[in-house]
């Protein structure tokens, strides 16, 4: 009698363990599962929400497929369940396993915007309106309401913030964003104000700023940066007009159609150079690093004029004499290459 009790309770613990393996083994594949995605896929874990309702929210996706063991993962990998929420990218080619590891982490996944150097604040209003998983705040506010939601002294932001990529998560606000580029280019304005030099016809950080766009728009080459500050140094002090066409074209704003005319050179706006003294009101777009430091640190020369060469960068003049020469030569340029 023992003997048969003996026998069919090592049955029984073979059957048992044969059932847990199988278990285990089913367990194993499930989580060992390839992510059912061709292309990166962004996945929202919200806070709350718990580790089999995140399991649903995957097979009902058609992320992953479903199991019967799916609610054992929690007993059999306790490790894998403490899920932070968050916005993450699910990648082709990662077990469940793997995708649990991240939800785990709290690694969210960063978007990223853009902003070139010498864009204005209505290039940047469109493109943050337009911008993934980013809270859109600015909704109907004018710009004054933003800077002062910012905290900003100007009504006007053209030029208070620094061009470059930002990165974000998900739930970021759109003055988030500007708040940070607002931040890095005071840092950098306030250290390079610094190191100016002296006798600069620049009363403010702000004037500096102003000239630093003007530099911005007129040059995308870096070793010209500093000798075009020097012409618009050269002319303020001389008490000349900068007569520089991207403020024209700014105070255009939309009238402005691809084409400046002279009638446009001679059409007072308080941006247009030409019929103005001094600097404009305002920056007429953002500034880079670069040109804020060739704005307070210009090249010594006597240059006042310089002109595009056709093949990428400019001449520069110290008469207008030879810079109507420069000029007939530009257009001679032009034509040969028509």
């Amino acid at each position: 009698m023992i003997k048969k009790i003996t026998i069919f309770l090592l049955l029984v613990a073979l059957a048992a363990a044969a059932g847990y393996g199988y278990v285990t083994k089913q367990v194993e594949q499930y989580i060992a599962q390839p992510l059912n995605i061709e292309q990166e896929q962004i996945f929202t874990l919200k806070s709350g929400t718990g580790f089999n309702r995140v399991l649903s929210q995957l097979t009902e996706k058609g992320i992953i497929v479903g199991s019967d063991f799916s609610k054992l993962v929690r007993r059999f990998h306790p490790e894998l369940t403490q899920l932070k929420a968050g916005t993450y990218l699910l990648e082709p080619n990662t077990t469940l396993a793997q995708t649990l590891e991240l939800l785990k982490s709290g690694k969210e996944h960063q978007f990223a915007i853009t902003f070139v150097e010498g864009s204005t604040f209505k290039e940047w209003r469109q493109a943050l309106e337009t911008a993934e998983y980013l809270e859109h705040e600015m909704s109907g506010l004018s710009e004054a309401e933003i800077a002062q939601k910012l905290g900003l002294e100007h009504d006007k932001l053209e030029g208070l913030m620094l061009a470059e990529t930002y990165h974000y998560t998900f739930g970021t606000s759109d003055l988030d964003i500007l708040k940070r580029a607002s931040s890095k280019l005071q840092a950098i304005l306030d250290e390079q104000w610094q190191q100016r030099q002296e006798d600069l016809p620049l009363k403010t950080p702000y004037e500096a700023l102003i000239l630093a766009s003007i530099i911005e728009k007129e040059t995308a080459v870096e070793e010209e940066r500093e000798r075009v500050a020097s012409v618009f140094v050269n002319r303020l002090n001389k008490r000349m007009r900068l007569q520089t066409d991207p403020t024209v074209i700014y105070g255009m704003g939309d009238k402005y159609d691809g084409n400046i005319r002279k009638k446009d050179l001679r059409t007072p706006t308080p941006y247009n150079t030409y019929t103005i003294f001094g600097l404009p009101p305002t920056p007429i777009a953002m500034p880079g690093e670069a040109s804020i430091a060739a704005a307070l640190n210009p090249e010594a020369s006597n240059y006042l004029y310089f002109v595009a060469s056709g093949k990428g960068g400019h001449v520069f003049s110290k008469s207008l004499a030879e810079h109507n020469r420069a000029v007939r030569a530009y257009l001679k340029q032009l034509r040969s290459n028509q």
